[in-house]
């Protein structure tokens, strides 16, 4: 699922990124309308956590101008004014629910369970697999499978590895996985992506046709394994030629 929190205070879209990731969730975050309206249309979230008080523009102008990329999407408000008539301006403009500051991170969380429950974007996701050739992963199970065989990884691997097969063919840069899969900057030390790189491959690839690919100096790619042609097809190699994995 994936959730876009909207709040000009750093602290607290800090705070329910972490609680929302902790959920499973796919989190993006914007501190004003423009740039709220920007990650509605490129991020096309599931459910938006939206403040009611911007510095440019207050949070009822900013929910029509998300609905007008994604009419249906549900939108829980979070504000400090607590008059009845904030709360009902914001029902009225079209919020879904709506929760005061200071307010309780599970109390937030189970409130928007609800509201994607209701809206149906879980049931439209559910049973959502991401394949790539042979390799199959269920985001809601987290199960991985190739070849019809299970493999079982980590939760750093599987986040590691969904990252991957949403963005097949492309090259991904270590400072990109480090972004999405740790959520924070490592301070150089992107030897951790090395790392849970070579324990997918020896999870993924290990005695099959490889899947996971380095390009020197740009990142890692993930593509369908080329199937293997029987003997004596295929172009000729010269006596001794080996290929290049």
């Amino acid at each position: 699922m994936r959730v876009l929190v909207v709040d000009d205070e750093t602290a607290i879209t800090e705070l329910l990124s972490m609680a929302l990731r902790y959920e499973g969730w796919e989190v993006r975050t914007a501190g004003d309308t423009a740039s709220a309206v920007r990650a509605a249309r490129d991020f096309r979230p599931d459910a938006v956590v939206l403040d009611v008080m911007l510095p440019d523009a207050d949070g009822l102008t900013a929910l029509g101008r998300i609905r007008d990329h994604l009419p249906e999407v549900p939108v829980l408000f979070l504000t400090a004014r607590d008059a009845v008539e904030d709360r009902i301006a914001g029902l009225t403009a079209g919020g879904d629910d709506y929760v005061t500051k200071p307010f309780s991170l599970e109390e937030l969380v189970v409130r928007m369970r609800g509201l994607i429950r209701r809206s149906g974007a879980a049931a439209a996701r559910n049973e959502r697999l991401l394949t790539v050739g042979d390799l199959v992963l269920d985001e809601d199970s987290r199960e991985v499978r190739r070849g019809g065989d299970q493999i079982d990884l980590t939760a750093t691997e599987f986040e590691l590895l969904r990252y991957l097969m949403r963005n097949p063919r492309r090259v991904l840069s270590k400072a990109q996985i480090l972004d999405r899969v740790w959520s924070y900057d490592f301070g150089g030390k992107a030897n951790v992506v090395e790392l849970y790189i070579s324990y997918l491959r020896r999870k993924i690839d290990a005695g099959r046709q490889p899947m996971i690919h380095t390009r020197r100096g740009a990142g890692y790619v993930l593509r369908a394994a080329e199937p293997e042609q029987p003997p004596g097809c295929g172009p000729q190699s010269a006596p001794g030629a080996r290929d290049t994995p």
